[in-house]
């Protein structure tokens, strides 16, 4: 065995679990060893296209067999799998292609013209559909490479510690920063979730949420797959079709945001519908209102929930559900293979109900970013220490409160959004003094930016004006949902925006 990391996995079900269903989309079922098949082949496609070991191989689309193919793929070669959101403007995605230097771009038709505009200025030498016939130009199709490739396994050398993915997270600076994260902190964080979630071979899991989060691949995807379970793939979020799909496919597993869950207990199949099958809820980006955590408890459910991030893989901590009310507000006790504490404004350790930065080490914490060595030094602190930029606390059983984001990073229906980023770009229209953007309640999605603009004299903007301005430069959630414009902004005596005082 050479191939020591994630990209052998399902080589590995082929006998294990030859026959059981690994994909589940529509009413296509894909067993594990028709996807071990498909990804030998995709591999020796690949390969004979010249891709090698430490190659960048993106992917555009949403929830697909062949985001997971290509994942696989990509590390049997020991090549690094580039996952792209497709909810960023074109600009966004160019900024990635450009940074990661892929070489491949495999992408969803209903995206080709995303995908064409994004790879314009890339390496990308090579594109691939996934999912329909190509057309003109120099696009192949995916179904058609797969089957002319050879079926042999490759078993390249593949090492716990190299490169499995780059997954671009936007930054404080507002510049997008590529994670690099590991075939061990892939691996690791899927050995947290069997321990701490109870993850097994009859696991079936409903991905409503996009997988190119890493959310959503480490918590659901990879230990679903590791154990012998069942995806079941859904492109879109819709509550009713998600609750047709619990009932349907007997589905054991849930993952989402506060949001997802809302519209799901509030949509009026809800209560009709058979929910017996499920065992776990896991809720992630923000503690769930308690007047859903309510609705689920009449059904006889309960959540657990957790912390964690882009960099952590994602997991860093969980709260287990029979914690879920007498740790209410808590992210939980650290994941079982990671430790978490608490640094003070000079690194220094601090003890329970003290709040400080809150820092995190694990074999499931990336070792750096792509290609960003200035930010990296700053990173990490006594060498290994992640930091996340976020201030909590430990309480004396040791479980994790969260009570402030350094970063003043936003999260609006479970994704993180960053000021810097929208600031950047609201900067550019000439009628503009200074920008600040903070997080504002909303029911619907937790938070929401809104721009606070301080006007240049002799110039006037409007709320309209700055919306059309961003749109096609940045994707639709980041986009304020309203802009307040004010004739002196606040400041401290260094001049610095008191953003809290704006948010208050």
């Amino acid at each position: 065995m050479r191939n020591k990391g994630i990209g052998d996995w399902i080589h590995r079900r082929r006998v294990k679990s030859a026959g059981v269903p690994a994909l589940i989309t529509g009413e296509d079922v894909v067993t594990y060893d028709v996807l071990a098949d498909r990804i030998d082949r995709l591999a020796n496609a690949l390969a004979e296209g010249g891709v090698r070991a430490g190659d960048r191989i993106a992917y555009l689309g949403e929830n697909h067999p062949a985001f997971l193919e290509t994942l696989f793929a990509a590390g049997s070669l020991g090549a690094i799998f580039v996952p792209l959101n497709t909810r960023l403007a074109p600009p966004e995605i160019a900024f990635a292609l450009w940074d990661s230097g892929a070489t491949v771009l495999i992408y969803a038709h209903d995206l080709t013209e995303l995908a064409t505009t994004g790879s314009d200025s890339s390496a990308v030498t090579r594109w691939i559909v996934a999912d329909a016939p190509s057309t003109d130009g120099p696009a192949e199709h995916l179904d058609e490479i797969i089957a002319g490739a050879s079926p042999a396994h490759r078993d390249e050398p593949v090492d716990l510690v190299d490169p499995a993915l780059i997954l671009y997270t936007s930054g404080t600076t507002g510049h997008p920063k590529g994670a690099l994260l590991t075939h061990q902190n892939m691996t690791w964080n899927s050995f947290n979730v069997l321990v701490d979630y109870d993850v097994t071979s009859e696991t079936v899991a409903l991905m409503i949420s996009p997988i190119f989060h890493a959310a959503s691949l480490g918590m659901g995807v990879l230990p679903t797959l590791l154990k012998g379970g069942t995806l079941v793939l859904e492109t879109r979020f819709d509550a009713g079709r998600a609750l047709e799909l619990i009932e349907q496919h007997r589905i054991t597993a849930l993952s989402g945001v506060p949001t997802t869950y809302q519209m799901i207990c509030e949509h009026p199949k809800w209560k009709t519908t058979d929910l017996s099958s499920l065992r776990s809820l896991t809720c992630g980006g923000s503690p769930v209102p308690t007047r859903v955590l309510d609705a689920y408890e009449e059904r006889g459910l309960a959540f657990t929930g957790g912390y964690g991030m882009t960099e952590t893989a994602p997991a860093a901590s969980s709260l287990q559900a029979r914690h879920s009310r007498p740790k209410a507000g808590s992210a939980g006790l650290p994941s079982f293979f990671t430790d978490v504490r608490i640094a003070g404004p000079h690194g220094e350790p601090l003890p329970p109900g003290e709040a400080g930065e809150i820092q995190i080490q694990g074999p499931n914490v990336i070792p750096q970013y792509w290609q960003r060595p200035e930010v990296n030094a700053d990173a990490f602190a006594d060498g290994d220490w992640f930091r996340s930029g976020d201030i909590g606390f430990l309480d004396d059983d040791g479980f994790l409160f969260i009570t402030d984001r350094v970063k003043d990073m936003i999260i609006s229906g479970g994704e993180n959004v960053y000021p810097a980023e929208i600031e950047q770009v609201i900067l550019e229209l000439e009628a503009v003094g200074s920008v600040a953007v903070v997080g504002v309640q909303d029911e619907k999605w937790g938070e929401v930016p809104r721009a606070y603009i301080e006007v240049r004299d002799g110039y006037t903007l409007t709320e309209e004006e700055v919306k059309t301005h961003l749109a096609g430069r940045l994707a639709r959630y980041k986009i304020p949902k309203s802009v307040v414009t004010m004739t002196d902004m606040p400041r401290t005596a260094s001049g610095k925006i008191r953003k809290h005082q704006l948010r208050s």
